[in-house]
């Protein structure tokens, strides 16, 4: 039997900042009301999110996103948007007047995605994936149970693509419906492999019946999907993918931010020639008889086997969570380490790494997976060895920093552990979250990790390896500058996905397969830019905390100030950090 948790349990679960009010006005009874009420009808709609953050009364549910499931979920949106804006913000406490505008920030987000970016119309990968990874390495309850859970899920597939071919448009964006096939197809293997290996070993016959009847269809739906696409969708895509200057306003205002796209990318270009010249003066420590390029080109060579990538990954972190305890960098809160492992399957056409953490609310099931994508098995020599340069020792080291310590490994480790309200753990910023990561990079690097202590008795061999972490570290932020220029250029400016791809081999040194990837990301995901959009404002409010603080300033005291509430727009947490109004605004 499915566990139900009561309605009146998980309200008291939602009571939003309760603990942190005292003489709450008529107006923050109000605002409780509706934040349970969006908070409880937000997870209704995307169960499998609920599922992620740990509430496990969601487990084996899913709605299908057909027209009628569409149509209300918009409609519930614009109501809550309509009652948030009603209530007397001035009225409010100062936690609930900041998650009511965290609230009103996530809801501007799940609009624009919905009627602006239409990804239900326009974007087939909306419907190619099915989010089961959770459910097969997390052991919140019983494998068996688990394995039913997928069971009914995956039995929704037929009415899950029926809506696709409803909804999706006559014409499509080429890039969208091409990473579309592959998600589908990477979602079929997923079920056959992975999932029917997983469900084999359950004791029960009849679950494992129910599973591999149900699979059957499911695979042959994805399938039969990806078969649709490349038939009837592919011949006539098109490159309308761009979401335009007016949309892309609206996104970045969604983030509190109020920079034209205009004034974002004279910002990134100025950046982005600053860190070349970065680059290059790393290079010269290299190898000063060679271009920039020639020496980075020389240490992406450098890099695991195929058969290594995943061991030598898991050799890096803890001399980098070392590193950082040593140092006081950050408080890292849990003992819990995370699991390196191979990306899943329905996951790899749209990821190189990725980290995959526990749930605020899980109580059980707290393990948490480092994701690195391997070289496929079918793939030509060429192929994979372009593919291996992006994991080169130095960059390796970084995107382990970025992904695991101290970037959002810890920063999902403080928020589990931190006081903030259900809001704050609930819904976050795509420029908090990615820009924290990306911010840990340069930070850490500039903190000594891979450096020489002095650098004036340090040997020439010392030098030009920490040289090769700096190079790497610089390649980062080129690549970031890259989406941050292409994200704006894709959707304002009409770039191609070929100049797109030739901007990311031509400035962040990529060879063609990734940079290609690149390019089509920045198609569907024009948030992109937030990476370094996020590092910008990051630190930028350091700069303004630590003169604020004054002599009781350090950098670890920021970090752990910065990771204690939640994962708002920064412009939100510069009026919680900043005692001064006047510096609220100035986000760069």
């Amino acid at each position: 039997m499915k566990r139900i948790t009561p309605l009146f349990l998980l309200l008291a679960a939602l009571c939003i900042g309760c603990a942190h009010v005292s003489n709450k006005s008529s107006a923050d009874n109000r605002y409780e009301r509706l934040a349970n009420d969006f908070v409880t009808g937000q997870f209704a709609f995307d169960p499998l999110t609920g599922v992620a953050l740990g509430w496990h009364q969601y487990d084996g549910r899913y709605v299908v996103p057909d027209q009628q499931a569409l149509a209300a979920e918009d409609n519930r949106l614009k109501r809550f948007e309509s009652e948030f804006a009603a209530l007397p913000a001035n009225q409010l406490t100062p936690v609930h007047r900041h998650d009511l505008q965290l609230l009103q920030s996530t809801i501007a987000n799940e609009r624009w995605a919905i009627e602006v970016q239409r990804v239900y119309w326009l974007n087939p990968m909306s419907y190619a994936g099915n989010g089961l990874t959770i459910y097969l390495k997390r052991d919140f309850k019983p494998l068996a149970a688990r394995v039913a859970d997928i069971t009914a899920i995956i039995r929704q597939t037929p009415a899950v693509f029926a809506a696709a071919r409803s909804n999706l448009q006559p014409v499509l964006p080429r890039p969208f419906v091409e990473t579309a096939i592959e998600v589908a197809n990477g979602n079929a293997d997923f079920l056959e492999n992975d999932v029917s290996k997983a469900a084999a070993t359950v004791n029960d016959p009849a679950i494992r019946a129910r599973f591999e009847e149900a699979k059957k269809i499911a695979v042959a739906e994805f399938r039969g999907y990806a078969d649709w696409l490349n038939k009837e969708k592919l011949p006539t895509a098109d490159t309308s993918f761009a979401v335009g200057r007016d949309a892309y306003i609206a996104m970045l205002k969604s983030e509190y931010i109020d920079l034209t796209p205009e004034q974002i990318l004279e910002i990134g270009l100025r950046k982005f020639h600053a860190e070349q010249q970065r680059f290059a003066e790393a290079a010269r420590v290299i190898d000063p008889t060679q271009s920039p390029i020639e020496v980075y080109k020389a240490i992406q060579r450098e890099h695991p086997t195929a058969a290594n990538l995943i061991p030598d990954t898991r050799k890096e972190l803890d001399g980098i969570r070392q590193f950082i305890i040593e140092h006081h960098i950050v408080t890292i809160p849990s003992e819990l380490r995370p699991r390196v492992e191979e990306t899943p399957p329905p996951l790899r056409a749209t990821s190189f790494a990725s980290m995959d953490t526990p749930g605020p609310f899980e109580e059980k099931a707290t393990e948490a997976y480092y994701y690195v994508t391997p070289v496929e098995p079918d793939w030509t020599t060429k192929q994979a060895e372009e593919w291996l340069t992006a994991f080169n020792y130095y960059e390796l080291a970084v995107t382990s920093i970025h992904e695991a310590y101290p970037g959002h490994y810890v920063q999902f480790l403080a928020l589990n552990a931190s006081h903030a309200t259900t809001v704050e753990k609930v819904f976050g910023s795509y420029a908090y979250i990615e820009g924290w990561a990306h911010y840990c990079e340069q930070m850490l690097i500039d903190q000594g990790y891979a450096q020489p202590p002095n650098p004036v008795t340090a040997s020439h061999d010392e030098l030009v390896k920490a040289a090769k972490y700096r190079l790497a570290q610089s390649d980062e932020a080129l690549l970031r500058l890259c989406r941050l220029c292409c994200s704006i250029k894709l959707h304002c400016q009409g770039m191609t996905v070929d100049e797109a791809t030739r901007f990311f081999m031509d400035n962040c040194y990529y060879e063609e397969k990734p940079a290609h990837s690149e390019a089509v990301r920045g198609t569907f995901d024009p948030g992109y830019l937030y990476y370094t959009l996020g590092k910008l404002m990051i630190l930028k409010l350091r700069s303004d905390w630590q003169a604020q603080e004054g002599a009781n300033y350090t950098l670890q005291k920021f970090h752990d100030e910065f990771l204690r509430h939640g994962m708002p727009p920064i412009p939100l947490l510069r009026k919680i950090m900043l005692k001064d109004p006047k510096q609220w605004p100035k986000v760069l």
